[in-house]
């Protein structure tokens, strides 16, 4: 089991980074590989790899499948030794048997459409060297080069590589953190989770954009775990959105979903903190401005690009006349920027790592799964009676009020799944499905309420913005009545999967 950390490099930073490779004992090597799969993809499909490496003379077979986290890979290398003529041998997955990734590859075989075949190479130059940190040993690998791909239509397609990847060899993960964070900070580095197998699979079938990842169920293995096992599981379960969606916004992406996503994660990934940091110590309250500084930024991004789109389309139905809305001003904002951030990224390395790390045995201990459940049941229990409080008088609440109900119902929500394994899973499904409306009616009226602010900021500049204000206004008030029957009917019908007690209560 490999743990390591992958950081994308600007192309500006490269010299830079080399430069500071240089600083030790350096050794350079040349790696061409081959990448095999059937025809039909078994193995990119079930997540796996299967490679040819030449490294100098020799020739290596590795497998390479996904481990627990984004740390974590499961690898198994076999050495094949130089080849007659340099060529590259035939791929024999066998040599992998009796090894649990092996076992896993064979498997997937047995069920596969054909003979294995080249899917796509690379030529990459590997400049490598050891560095202490802390107590540990890890290895840097800084790689430059390319990957090709044969398309289904027969075209070459070629992608640059430019990446650094720290291995923690021996030693504590918390030291491979510092050193990552380290790194990243000097040289303008970002985590990606996107491997060169997977660029080559989207090279080989010309895939320029691939699908905004969304929020996969709380697994029920959360029922049972202590206070610290359930804070790693949640903060986890979070980064498994977040990671993959900023992944392809700090590479250029300004895909609308991928960025709306991204923000669902960032704040999901904040109620885990906010809500669950007294499972376990270890968290650090430093965390969260960072996080929400990108949060907020991303949002600016989504009331252009959605909230602003949908208001035009709105207008022009109502007979509004052609009103200037400044976009062309927004044209070079980069949602990458925040992503890319340095203190956004130094978040993204601790959290990695803490998800991780071993408990510390010098650190008092985190709550037992007794314990952990009645925190729940307490965080749930403030939120809800906050929401419905709140909710009674929604109409009188000014702006801010309104909008601190909308996020408290969010982190209501996303609280709910996931502690919903630890109580009643099927009467937590049914509270959620009273939140959903209210969330969503709630989330039309902000949205509401942002494209007002937008119009009206445009009102100096173009006087035809005062119809658009007029007529947002309107809308306003009364998806703030539909608010508050959505808050009312949440409070007679979400009943707490927590307790016994009726809705309301």
């Amino acid at each position: 089991m490999e743990i390591e950390f992958k950081f994308c490099i600007p192309l500006g930073r490269l010299q830079a980074v080399e430069a500071a490779m240089r600083r030790g004992t350096v050794q350079r090597t040349r790696l061409q590989a081959r990448y095999v799969d059937t025809p039909a993809g078994a193995l990119a499909a079930a997540g796996m790899v299967l490679r040819l490496r030449k490294e100098g003379p020799r020739w290596v077979q590795t497998v390479k499948a996904a481990g627990d986290g984004p740390l974590q890979r499961w690898e198994h290398n076999v050495d094949l030794g130089p080849q007659a003529g340099g060529d590259a041998p035939a791929a024999d997955p066998q040599r992998h048997a009796g090894t649990p990734v092996g076992d896993r590859l064979l498997a997937v075989l047995r069920d596969a459409d054909g003979p294995l075949c080249e899917s796509y190479a690379t030529d990459i130059e590997r400049l490598t060297r050891e560095v202490r940190s802390g107590g540990a040993t890890v290895e840097l690998a800084l790689d430059t080069g390319g990957i090709r791909a044969h398309g289904a239509d027969g075209a070459l397609r070629e992608a640059p590589v430019c990446e650094l990847e720290l291995e923690l060899l021996r030693g504590e993960v918390r030291d491979l953190v510092a050193l990552a964070q380290a790194w990243s900070q000097r040289h303008g580095l970002w985590f990606s989770t996107v491997s060169k197998a997977e660029r080559g699979e989207r090279l080989l079938h010309g895939t320029d954009a691939v699908p905004a990842v969304k929020a996969a169920p709380v697994p029920a293995s959360f029922a049972g775990l202590d206070g610290r096992a359930l804070q790693q599981a949640a903060i986890a379960h979070a980064l498994a959105q977040v990671l993959p969606n900023a992944s392809e916004v700090a590479a250029g992406s300004g895909d609308d979903e991928q960025v709306h996503q991204l923000r669902i994660g960032l704040r999901r990934l904040l109620t885990v903190l906010r809500e669950l940091g007294g499972l376990a110590p270890g968290l650090d309250p430093a965390w969260d401005a960072p996080l929400v500084e990108a949060f907020r930024a991303l949002g600016a991004q989504r009331d252009r690009a959605l909230v602003l789109a949908r208001a035009q389309d709105a207008l022009a139905a109502a007979g509004a006349p052609p009103i200037d809305t400044g976009d062309d001003d927004q044209a070079a904002d980069d949602p990458g920027a925040a992503v890319r951030a340095p203190a956004f990224q130094a978040v993204l390395v601790a959290l990695i790592g803490h998800g991780a790390m071993p408990p510390d045995p010098a650190a008092a201990p985190g709550l037992d799964a007794t314990q952990a459940r009645r925190h729940l049941r307490d965080r749930l229990r403030k939120l809800h009676r906050q929401v419905l409080r709140d909710g009674r008088r929604f109409d009188t609440l000014d702006t801010e009020g309104q909008h601190r109900v909308r996020k408290r119902l969010k982190r209501l929500r996303y609280l709910a799944e996931f502690a919903a394994p630890l109580f009643r899973p099927k009467a937590a499904a049914r509270y959620l499905g009273r939140l959903r409306p209210a969330q969503d009616t709630l989330g039309d009226f902000n949205d509401e309420a942002v494209a007002l602010s937008l119009y009206r900021a445009r009102t100096t500049q173009d006087p035809r913005a005062w119809f658009a204000v007029g007529w947002l206004q309107a809308r306003h008030e009364a998806a703030g009545g539909d608010a508050q029957q959505a808050l009312r009917r949440l409070r007679r019908k979400a009943v707490p999967f927590w307790t016994g007690k009726k809705a309301g209560a």
